[in-house]
């Protein structure tokens, strides 16, 4: 694999851009493609069968695109498909879970709050790992319905989004947790909402860092990791309107090329 080829990025919609510029920021000389599904967002609210579906039709489609290595920028993807999508294609992919464990470990009040869509939650992988490091903590988890289509419709500061997310976010405040956690790409971009409505002390978690820092080792692991200083390909395909996706990836608008495509 040569180090020039792209990293390839997929998620159900302009959420997974949150993961993009974790990635982006920490190798800022690789080639990356972006794929927003957002024709098909959000997937939550869709079947496991539904969603292999699509994550087999995005990453086909990435790797088309010369991909080196796959990210499922999506927890509902990462829960529901990344076993079958391992078994299937011979490169590596890395997935995004919600960071369950590092809340678990550094809690003390024991109460934990998961905001994340009905997908992720219902899934298998999600329920391992909840029973895994929550024997002994607490855990409010709460299903962000609603969240994904306005993020997808650019109101991410409407006041429809408030009153949701102040409805979301009321139980975990009444059960004293002190971290939350974002189990959804999306949800990132509501962090300064978020922090308006719940109370100092509740430190918020989301996975994108780790997944970058995870991308950048296997890279490495596998000797495809760009070191040369160079000015980079940055390509985001969406297949329904690219007016949020550009809105969200303003600061690098004059450095990427944004393009509509029918996958």
């Amino acid at each position: 694999m040569k180090t020039n080829n792209p990293i390839g990025i997929f998620d159900s919609g302009v959420g997974g851009t949150s993961i993009w510029k974790e990635i982006h920021s920490l190798m800022p000389w690789e080639d990356t493609v972006y794929l927003a599904d957002s024709i098909n967002a959000p997937y939550g609210q869709k079947s496991s069968e539904e969603i292999i579906a699509l994550s087999i039709k995005n990453t086909e489609q990435l790797i088309s695109f010369g991909a080196k290595i796959i990210v499922v920028a999506c927890n509902t993807a990462t829960t529901n498909a990344i076993q079958i999508l391992r078994k299937t294609f011979n490169l590596p992919i890395i997935g995004i879970e919600p960071a369950i464990k590092p809340a678990a470990l550094q809690t003390k009040t024991g109460q934990i709050g998961i905001l994340a869509t009905k997908g992720t939650l219902r899934s298998s992988l999600f329920s391992k790992t909840s029973e895994l490091f929550t024997q002994n903590i607490k855990v409010t988890e709460i299903v962000g319905e609603g969240l994904v289509n306005l993020i997808e419709k650019g109101k991410i500061d409407s006041a429809e989004m408030t009153e949701l997310l102040k409805c979301y976010l009321k139980p975990m405040i009444e059960a004293n947790i002190d971290y939350l956690v974002l189990g959804c790409s999306h949800y990132p971009y509501l962090i300064p909402q978020i922090k308006n409505i719940l109370p100092n002390g509740i430190t918020i978690i989301d996975s994108g860092e780790a997944v970058a820092i995870q991308t950048k080792n296997i890279l490495a692991d596998i000797f495809a990791l760009e070191t040369k200083q160079r000015i980079p390909s940055l390509q985001f395909y969406s297949n329904s309107s690219l007016n949020v996706l550009e809105e969200l990836l303003k600061p690098f608008k004059n450095r990427s090329e944004f393009s509509y495509l029918d996958f």
